[in-house]
Order: structure tokens, then sequence, then C-alpha cells
């Protein structure tokens, strides 16, 4: 599978340095030189990494990252930063930062991290949601329109993973390993579990469905 990566760098030199090797890596790279630019980018296409600089104008790094985990966003962020204090490097994981990596730095490090990175969702943000559907990570709890879902952890291991699949289908063997690793049931198990997490969308009158795309997986759509 390709990867497809954003860079967000102000350094239009080691942009292109960036981007080339990238490119002998048969990685894609889009660059952005601020911020703004940058989260723009992000909000309308597709991206598995995104690569952002600490000291960018206009919006800085810290601050971009901070609004994406704001909007609930968890494409995975490898800051790239000159600061190396463990002050500075707290203060990017608490903006919701997954990686770091200081510069000046190996171009065949940077590749590693980002090949590292494209294989995950990032585990920086609070909540995810579809419509009015809210689930919130830590408390491990679920609302629709503010009516609380009586979910198993099971289903909630379910619907975080369908909602993390950002309406693309997920398969059954993706859906089987997420929730019970490698000690599968019978298959009949996750079936099952579907059925009660529908039943629940169906009992707060939720618009949302999930359908069954065969030879695909399970997805999780809004109703038209």
């Amino acid at each position: 599978m390709s990867i497809n990566v954003l860079l967000i760098e102000d350094d239009i030199d080691l942009a292109t340095t960036i981007v080339d090797y990238l490119a002998f890596e048969n990685i894609s790279c889009d660059h952005a030189a601020n911020g703004i630019q940058g989260l723009s980018l992000i909000n309308n296409n597709q991206y598995q990494v995104a690569l952002l600089d600490l000291n960018l104008p206009k919006l800085d790094g810290l601050s971009v990252c901070e609004k994406l985990r704001e909007e609930s966003n968890d494409i995975p962020v490898l800051m790239l930063t000159a600061r190396d204090s463990l002050k500075d490097k707290v203060a990017g994981f608490n903006a919701g930062t997954d990686d770091y990596l200081v510069k000046p730095f190996e171009i065949e490090e940077l590749i590693v991290r980002v090949n590292a990175l494209s294989k995950r969702k990032s585990g920086q943000v609070s909540n995810l949601s579809l419509g009015k559907l809210v689930l919130e990570l830590k408390e491990r709890t679920a609302k629709y329109n503010e009516q609380t879902l009586k979910l198993t952890p099971i289903t909630f291991k379910l619907l975080e993973k369908l909602l993390r699949g950002s309406g693309s289908p997920v398969s059954r063997k993706e859906l089987m390993y997420e929730i019970w690793g490698d000690e599968q049931p019978d298959s009949n198990s996750l079936k099952v579990h579907i059925h009660h997490l529908r039943k629940q969308l169906e009992k707060v009158n939720a618009d949302l469905k999930i359908e069954n795309e065969p030879g695909f997986g399970f997805v999780l759509k809004q109703s038209v």
C-alpha cells in the first residue's frame, strides 16, 4: 500500500530534500509552507502521516496539532524541531504529537518513523465522532445526541474500530483481531456483537447504520 504524507515546513531547502528522498522510497509527499495551509490540506485530503515543523509562520506547529486533536482528527503527527529539551517535548506530546524527531536528523530515521506511524492511527485524540455520535475514549462511553449507548467492552471496541475506519469498510479479519487478538472465537461471535451494536443504535434513533459490503467488510455510515 502506498503511503501519502504531508510535510508542513517553512524551510524550503529542507522541505525539497525531504520530499525528494521520500519519493525514492515510494512515499508520496505534499508540502505546505505554513500552518494554515497545512491544516487546509489535511482537511481536504487523506494522509497517513503529518510531518510537522514546530516553528511555522501564520500558525505554529503546536497550534496546528492542537486544532487537529480538537477536531478529533487521528492522523499520526511526527514533530520536526530543533528544540530538544524535555520541556519542549512534553509540550509537543501534550498538544497531541505522536513522535518527535530533532533536527538535524538522518533521512533514514525519518523514513523508519514514517513507515511505523503510517500503520496506525494516533492515540492522542480524546474522542471520535460521526454526526451526533460521540465516543469518549478515556471514559469509554458512547453517546448519540446526548443519549448514552449501553455498550459492552467488546461492542465499544467494535464501534471504535468502525469509527476509526473513516467511512471505509473494515474487514472481518481486522475487526476480530482488534477485539480478540490472537485468541479468535468462532465466526458467529462477531455477528452477535454487530447485531447488539445495531440494536443499541436503533434504540437511540441514530441516523447511522452498519452495512456489510461483501468482499470488503463492515462500514459505519450516516443514513441518507
